[in-house]
């Protein structure tokens, strides 16, 4: 008769492990999180009762949030799961060959836009399309004929662009001004910029410069073009962070949308994106008896005036003119004013360029009242190069042109900076 079986005892703790089973409660999931994700899986091998305290959600729950900016259990996705321990797995599955690190950098731009694009641009929300699979990534490098940056793959796994411009005109006209980038007008030049979809940078793509993001000047066809994103910022062979120049800046376009540095603005009857400058250094702001004037200008490499002779830069500029509480001079309060003529002195490094006068602006005498809109209009000015300033005056008159209720007054622009940037949008 065979001899019954005998019970088997427990595996030995692995190496690591066994100093660990002293540890009771609390100590024990400190010890654990602080190890993070792939030691707890590993410990969980161990025994059972570290399989156990390996096993918690709340220290999955904490894993997510500290290696993935992850606060509820779900997938890439979208879709609920059962845990975070799940929700950690799945994502290892999708993005494990990216550093982790980066992966929860891109993560939190996606979702600092997308909120921010919630809550004030949601037309533009929702024509951003889904993130593109691995797979896809990889047919784009064959047909591209070369590898993309790793933080730029990790971009469009998280989502492709915008949707793309169709054959349908009134569709088009739709979409012009929904450029997640934004853009800026003056007279009929304008411009809205898009993040295009993966497929269409493959169709578009003639050359690649690697890690740097470049945007064309009026001479592209020549070659000429200018880095947008400072080039000592740019690190590709970090290992747990590189930084490419696609990331870095789209992440400084979010840090100005997040800070009012750029705001919506309305264009006859759509919203967008404006580029040019709301806060202090680079919009400059003046009040002269109650009148406020606001100055700021984009540099525009694009636009045809740059090619004219001794003209390399090209500037276009916004004035905001208003009347917040009351104009007043004399020790007299008039609830409105009318813009007669305009003074410009353009400076280029420290030598004057340009020196105008003229009436009105933009063909227009704009009248101002107690507490209305500001009147915004925009222009340009060209330069041989960078720096240069703008500065100069407008001429007012209380009451209405056709009618004054005083004497003329002369309202300070103060000097706003005309200069390439180091981010260029």
């Amino acid at each position: 008769m065979a001899a019954p079986p005998q019970p088997q005892p427990e595996p030995e703790p692995a190496a690591g492990g066994a100093g660990l089973e002293a540890l009771e409660g609390l100590a024990l999931d400190t010890v654990i999180a602080k190890a993070g994700a792939r030691q707890a899986a590993a410990l969980a091998c161990a025994s059972t009762r570290l399989r156990d305290a390996a096993g918690d959600d709340a220290l999955w729950r904490r894993f997510c949030a500290d290696d993935l900016a992850l606060h509820a259990p779900l997938a890439p996705d979208g879709r609920a799961l059962p845990s975070f321990k799940d929700a950690y797995k799945v994502w290892l599955e999708s993005f494990g060959m990216y550093p982790l690190p980066l992966v929860r950098r891109v993560k939190i731009f996606w979702s600092s836009l997308k909120s921010w694009l919630s809550e004030n641009f949601p037309e533009a929300l929702k024509t951003l399309n889904k993130g593109v699979s691995e797979a896809q990534i990889q047919s784009a490098e064959d047909d591209l004929g070369f590898k993309l940056p790793l933080p730029t793959k990790l971009l469009y796994r998280f989502c492709n662009g915008q949707l793309p411009l169709s054959e349908h005109h009134h569709e088009n006209m739709r979409m012009a001004h929904l450029g997640i980038i934004g853009g800026y007008v003056f007279y009929d030049h304008l411009i809205n910029v898009h993040l295009s979809p993966l497929e269409q940078i493959v169709e578009e793509t003639k050359e690649f410069y690697h890690d740097q993001l470049y945007v064309g000047t009026i001479n592209l066809q020549d070659g000429e073009m200018l880095p947008c994103v400072p080039k000592s910022l740019i690190r590709p062979t970090n290992t747990d962070m590189p930084q490419d120049g696609l990331l870095l800046w789209l992440e400084e376009h979010l840090r100005r949308l997040q800070n009012g540095m750029i705001k919506i603005r309305m264009l006859k009857t759509s919203r967008y994106i404006s580029l040019f400058p709301e806060a202090s250094p680079s919009c400059t702001s003046a009040m002269t008896n109650g009148v406020k004037v606001r100055a700021s200008a984009v540099f525009a490499p694009e636009h045809p005036e740059s090619r004219r002779p001794g003209a390399k830069c090209l500037y276009a500029y916004s004035i905001r003119l208003s009347v917040p509480e009351a104009c007043m001079l004399g020790g007299v309060y008039y609830s409105s004013c009318q813009l007669y003529s305009r003074h410009w002195i353009i400076r280029w490094r420290d030598r004057v360029v340009s020196d105008v006068n003229g009436e009105g602006v933009i063909g227009k005498y704009p009248l101002l009242t107690t507490g209305q809109e500001e009147f915004v209009y925009e222009s340009c000015t060209p330069l041989p190069d960078s720096p240069g300033s703008v500065e100069g005056s407008f001429t007012f008159v209380p009451g209405k042109l056709s009618r004054p209720e005083g004497k003329p007054f002369e309202v300070t622009v103060a000097p706003f900076p005309l200069e390439i940037p180091e981010y260029i949008f």
